[in-house]
């Protein structure tokens, strides 16, 4: 009978196929204590599962660059560079050790305890893209549980016979004539990477987030994928025919004829709409009133702008430089292998301009020196010591990023945006240690080069008070994911308020619209660079808000250009002022 189960939409397209089920995750671990002599050879047994999973994921990069996929494909790549850090990760390892040396648990407990105590820290973060690198950690921990128990990696185990009349094969077999679709609870990217040669048409998990790892590299593959499906991979069964509805965030399962051949026109309409997007590429983003728009990419690592440039983004809108701090246990990079990161982000992008935003990151974030004691969690991390304010609060880290944005500034073009500013004493303190970054490099005779200046407008403090920033900066960003949140109060990662978490609360709206129209009242550069950015129901509302500058990740920019090239915008600025005016701005945009 067929039935439908509803999860997050992260990758757009329709997938039919059968379903291959990935085994659980978790793994069932024994509990038991070990004798005093036999704690050097559990520490011995740990030690070895380590460095086979890494040996394992080392080998995944070696086919990688074999396969000359580093750069195809460059989101993979830098989440199993993740993985691999975690595996090293100081916190990790030596937590392990003091349960397996101190309270003689054996090697697979100790492991799993040590688990808890970090995950409960990635649950206190406010980011959701941080707080799901929660994912990694567990599945570098379930790989080293399977070396341990010399058990196969689930997505290398075979397939259960096919139908009779239906070819057999394993997971792998490109010779495989029926679609699969894959139905997990979780996937690592090394897992992933496994199938990355089409052998599955798409695929869906119980777990994660619309900026989940699964979720990115769903992205970066372009194909259909639904995550956060609850109990999926219990409720279908081996070689059900199922259709991923990725653009609805819908898991139909043995669907009748009808539904079958209504999803297959789908499918082919879809792959139609695709060629035709792609012939968008080089098409200059004008509205048919002449409005030229401003098409800019987000990006995490500096391998990421050559997606940038194949989407045919005209510059970066947001390069969130905390990837380079995470998993480090509080060794923090320094200005040198910074300058080195920010050089290859403006090298990748040929000459167009980059946005790099200065660390986000906070006391809730696993970037601490030292562990959290007990008593000292943080109880709200989203309105703690985070992002600009954890910069100001370590000047000689800030310094070190600003000398390093500045040094790569002499290659190309540079913006240096600064998140989180609601206070005047902090835009001073910011400002004057960008003059002291400068100063630094100039006795030391060091190049470096000009940037613009720009805040993150995502507090509404801050909103509320648009000339302040106007006369401190040249430019404005808005961060709509966080503002949303603070202006409605609600916590984005919680799931009992999840559904209140609005874009088009006529609060938000209303800050929205007032900080670009101040922006534009003073010739300032805004953009919005949140998810709102890339929501195709948004274009047409931002665009009669005044907006003309949209950063976004690379898959969306040729769906959002298709909006932009049928819009005036001199018609849409009286539809958005009666939509900004409305109780229900949802109803009239849904016109």
């Amino acid at each position: 009978m067929s039935f439908t189960v509803h999860g997050l939409a992260v990758s757009r397209g329709i997938a039919i196929g059968r379903a291959v089920i990935v085994a659980s995750s978790r793994i069932d671990v024994a509990h038991y204590f070990v004798k005093p002599d036999q704690v050097e050879a559990e520490i011995q047994r740990l030690r070895r599962a380590r460095n086979g999973v890494v040996e394992e994921i080392e080998k995944v990069q070696a086919s990688l660059d074999e396969l000359g996929s580093q750069d195809a494909h460059p989101e993979l790549s830098a989440l199993l560079d993740v993985h691999l850090m975690l595996l090293q990760d100081e916190q990790l390892t030596s937590g392990v050790k003091h349960w397996i040396t101190e309270r003689h648990y054996n090697a697979e407990w100790a492991l799993t305890t040590q688990l808890e105590v970090i995950a409960r820290q990635f649950d206190e973060m406010e980011d959701p893209y941080l707080r799901e690198r929660k994912a990694d950690l567990e599945q570098v921990v379930e790989r080293m549980l399977r070396m341990m128990r010399g058990v196969a990696s689930p997505v290398a185990a075979p397939l259960p016979p096919a139908d009779e009349g239906e070819p057999n094969g394993t997971l792998f077999d490109p010779s495989v004539d029926v679609p699969l679709v894959l139905i997990a609870h979780d996937l690592s990217p090394a897992d992933m990477l496994q199938f990355k040669q089409s052998v599955f048409a798409g695929f869906v998990t119980d777990v994660g987030g619309k900026t989940s790892h699964t979720a990115i590299v769903a992205r970066s593959m372009d194909i259909p994928a639904v995550v956060g499906a609850r109990s999926a991979s219990h409720l279908i069964n081996q070689d059900d025919w199922v259709i991923i509805d990725g653009d609805a965030g819908v898991v139909i399962v043995d669907p009748s004829p009808i539904l079958m051949a209504e999803y297959g026109f789908k499918q082919r309409q879809g792959e139609v709409e695709r060629e035709r997007l792609s012939r968008l590429k080089n098409t200059p983003a004008v509205t048919l009133d002449g409005q030229k728009i401003e098409l800019l990419a987000n990006i995490e690592q500096p391998e990421d702008a050559a997606a940038a440039l194949k989407a045919g983004a005209v510059g970066v809108g947001l390069f969130r430089t905390e990837f380079l701090f995470m998993g480090r246990n509080g060794k923090l990079p320094d200005e040198e292998e910074q300058y080195a990161a920010y050089r290859r982000a403006v090298e990748g992008m040929q000459g167009l301009p980059v946005t790099i935003r200065t660390v986000d990151v906070g006391a809730d974030k696993p970037l601490d020196r030292t562990p959290v004691r007990a008593g000292e969690d943080h109880l709200n991390p989203a309105l703690g010591l985070r992002a600009i304010r954890w910069s100001l609060a370590d000047p000689a880290m800030f310094l070190a990023q600003l000398r390093a944005i500045l040094r790569a500034a002499a290659l190309g073009p540079i913006n240096l945006l600064v998140p989180m500013l609601a206070h005047a004493s902090e835009i001073r303190q910011t400002l004057a240690l960008v003059d002291k970054a400068r100063a630094q490099l100039d006795a030391l005779g060091v190049v470096h080069g000009p940037v613009r200046l720009g805040a993150m407008i995502e507090v509404p403090a801050a909103a509320l008070t648009i000339p302040l920033f106007l006369r401190h900066f040249d430019f404005l960003s808005i961060g709509t994911n966080d503002l949303i949140q603070y202006t409605l109060a609600i916590d984005r990662a919680d799931e009992a308020v999840a559904h209140l978490y609005d874009p088009v609360h006529p609060a938000v709206l209303h800050l929205v619209a007032n900080t670009i129209a101040q922006a534009r009242a003073q010739g300032k550069g805004v953009s919005v660079c949140g998810e709102m950015a890339g929501d195709v129901g948004m274009t047409r509302l931002l665009l009669g808000l005044g907006l003309r500058s949209f950063s976004m990740h690379p898959t969306q920019i040729l769906a959002v250009k298709q909006q932009i090239l049928r819009c005036d915008t001199s018609k849409l600025a009286a539809w958005a002022q009666s939509v900004l005016a409305a109780e229900d701005p949802a109803a009239l945009m849904a016109d």
